[in-house]
């Protein structure tokens, strides 16, 4: 007989989406004998797609066949059973083997609501292959929170007469509250078979996941059969998952249950916890805005990465996006919304000819927040004695040199000093929504690089603004580039890459920028550095 409660650890699955289920072979190995020796009911090994959507290799948990994953399949399966993860679309379940229990013995199928609506008939053929090949079906109802009550009971009513293994409730955006679940379980436990299992998997953008799972116990306690989805310390995308360790010790404690929590730590410790030092995940505000208005964590992930905004930025331009454009992550798109959001136009002629006025013909010298600011102090104050260049900084004050003015790109460092700076010596790009009198605005649309996937560098757009302004010398102090990935700047707080480059694309990619202008004021502006660059 099966457990009352089964845990489903989906760390290699939906956990590996943050890194694109970019394991080693070894941690893969590792990572599936230890959840099977701690006597985890159930482990996702990972997706299965088509070839041609993934290309497959052993660093990875994209499969495109069950030999690959059988692979990784202990001799010695104890009780646990083994499966993948099938998104409907991305998989022709004609060439899926017959299930000969020398790889899974189980396979999840995913599928939207939108999916469901338009290919019923496809979808219930496609459930039903999937059970007559051998294989213990699971049916993931991807976002429950789409269904109406009336569609859900629709859905339920086919998915009896096929006779799954699980039936899931999924709270794919995490947008769920307690009384959600609770109304959703109770749902499906009245009106699916009693034989079947309810999966529950949950996101934790509200920091409830383990709450919900502790009442899904109680509502099923001697009643039904249900699997719990959860992930080793919640790895995964944006809020994470449920933590593996808290709810098994729960059960422990709690149930009777007899998990092997040594094995878990040992695993957490060995093998995520270095992950989670590259990678973040678990809750915060803009996971908790992508909890209230169900959108792609994705999406949530390039606004906060980009480090122009704050969370209320970030919340005004995901409610601004279309329901059903924001459950999905396009690129473009959310670039597009960010560019069209920061461009705040603002007609900066007087702002030009104030500066003009200031800087025509002038030296100027851009601190820039780099750690070579103060490594090089003593040869920057040597510099600023003998050529007595007009001193902007970019995105902070620092603490031993006299600025003549203060540029501001970027509103999360703006909202930091904006009550205590002068503020006539702050020069603001428009983007900054923010903005209070008596400071010196320009035109954000006009200092961007537009082909360019980093075309509001700080640094860059003041460059920009001061070839406007014609000044006659340009030395530049802290732009030193990246190294590493931690510490390249005097403030902590500054992100070092961009989502979408590596360190060292980030810094090709601004040095292409920088060389970039020098050629287009070669002989009209000098440009130097005073401290040592990667991009020089």
């Amino acid at each position: 007989m099966r457990k009352n409660v089964q845990i489903l650890d989906c760390t290699l699955r939906d956990g590996g989406r943050i890194i694109d289920c970019k394991f080693d072979d070894r941690i893969i190995n590792n990572l599936v004998r230890d959840l099977s020796d701690a006597e985890i009911d159930i482990v996702e090994l990972g997706f299965l797609r088509a070839k041609g959507l993934v290309e497959y290799n052993r660093n990875s948990t994209f499969f495109t066949n069950t030999d690959q994953i059988g692979t990784y399949i202990p001799l010695n399966r104890n009780n646990t059973m083994y499966v993948a993860f099938v998104d409907y679309k991305m998989y022709d379940f004609n060439y899926l083997k017959e299930c000969d229990k020398k790889s899974i013995t189980g396979i999840r199928v995913g599928f939207t609501k939108e999916q469901f609506d338009s290919e019923f008939e496809e979808i219930m053929k496609t459930l039903q292959m999937v059970k007559d090949k051998g294989y213990a079906l699971f049916v993931q109802t991807v976002n429950s929170l789409a269904y109406s009550d009336k569609e859900l009971l629709s859905l339920i009513e086919s998915i009896n007469e096929i006779e799954p293994y699980s039936f899931g409730i999924v709270d794919t955006y995490g947008a769920m509250y307690l009384e959600d679940i609770v109304h959703y379980y109770n749902l499906v436990d009245y009106n699916l078979k009693g034989d079947i299992c309810i999966d529950i998997h949950s996101h934790n953008n509200f920091q409830s996941s383990f709450a919900f799972d502790q009442e899904i116990v109680r509502l099923a306690e001697g009643k039904r059969q249900v699997i719990l989805d959860a992930t080793l310390n919640g790895m995964g995308k944006c809020a994470g998952n449920l933590n593996t360790e808290l709810i098994i010790d729960y059960l422990n404690r709690k149930k009777n249950c007899d998990y092997n929590l040594d094995k878990i730590l040992d695993a957490i410790d060995r093998y995520i916890e270095p992950i989670k030092q590259q990678h973040e995940w678990g809750y915060s505000i803009p996971a908790f805005m992508a909890g209230i208005y169900k959108a792609h964590p994705n999406n949530i992930i390039y606004l906060t990465s980009k480090y122009r905004l704050n969370s209320k930025d970030i919340k005004y331009i995901i409610s601004g996006i279309d329901e059903k454009k924001r459950q999905r992550y396009d690129y473009d798109n959310i670039a597009r919304i960010y560019k069209e959001y920061n461009d705040n136009q603002c007609d900066d002629e007087k702002s030009i000819v104030k500066l003009t006025k200031k800087l025509e013909g002038k030296e100027v010298l851009i601190a820039a927040p780099g750690r070579s600011i103060h490594t090089y102090k003593r040869d920057i104050l040597t510099y600023i004695q003998d050529n007595n260049p007009i001193v902007i900084s970019v995105n902070f004050i620092p603490d031993y040199m006299s600025c003549d003015y203060y540029f501001y790109a970027n509103p999360i460092h703006w909202g930091k000093i904006c009550k205590d700076v002068e503020r006539e010596k702050c020069i603001l790009v428009s983007s900054i929504h923010d903005h209070v009198g008596n400071t010196v605005m320009v035109d954000y649309s006009s200092l961007i690089v537009e082909d360019s996937i980093l075309y509001d560098n700080s640094t860059i757009m003041l460059l920009n603004l001061l070839k406007k302004v014609n000044v006659s010398k340009i030395s530049l102090a802290g732009f030193d580039g990246l190294v590493g990935s931690s510490n390249n700047y005097v403030d902590n707080s500054f992100p070092n890459t961009n989502n979408r480059l590596s360190v060292e694309e980030t810094n090709n990619e601004v040095k292409r920028l920088y060389t970039i202008f020098k050629k287009k004021v070669k002989g009209k502006i000098s440009v130097k550095m005073v401290t040592p660059s990667l991009y020089e």
